[in-house]
């Protein structure tokens, strides 16, 4: 499944409005979404080595680490912001109560087969994204960094 033009611009622009009350709000307002936490997350591009700011939700946490979910609404692409991330891992993470950089990694199908009945029952939409499309929706681990990581491991 492919977005149209339209329907890219839309989210965009419900993206652009959702990451401004947020940032103004620290959080509070719109900080959860269909029952999940909101994540702000801003990745290095790939291209560019630009930031790029995506305001996504982390239907799993596990401690202090937060799953994300590559899904695009179930387009046949990945989301940039996936891309980004795998191409540099560092991540700058706000929540309504975490701010700070992450590492983040793609889960392993051991790691995806256990999550995602979890990551679906959360949000069984996330079920319907995997049937529309053949590419195997990713599963993404946010883990704080070690207080101990050299200062370039901590900066985006």
């Amino acid at each position: 499944m492919q977005h149209s033009a339209f329907r890219v611009q839309l989210i965009n622009f419900v993206t652009r409005l959702h990451e401004t009350i947020f940032r103004v709000s620290g959080g509070r307002v719109l900080g959860v979404a269909a029952g999940m936490p909101v994540v702000m997350l801003t990745t290095k591009g790939r291209k560019t080595g630009k930031p790029h700011t995506s305001m996504l939700t982390a239907p799993v946490t596990l401690g202090d680490a937060l799953v994300l979910v590559a899904s695009y609404g179930g387009s046949d692409k990945h989301p940039a912001w996936f891309l980004n991330l795998r191409a540099n891992p560092t991540v700058d993470v706000v929540t309504s109560s975490h701010r700070g950089p992450m590492r983040a990694r793609i889960a392993s199908p051991e790691e995806k087969a256990g999550l995602w009945p979890q990551v679906t029952a959360k949000y069984a939409d996330y079920a319907a994204y995997q049937e529309r499309t053949t590419r195997d929706i990713p599963l993404v681990i946010l883990e704080p960094l070690p207080a101990h990581a050299p200062p370039d491991l901590r900066a985006t």
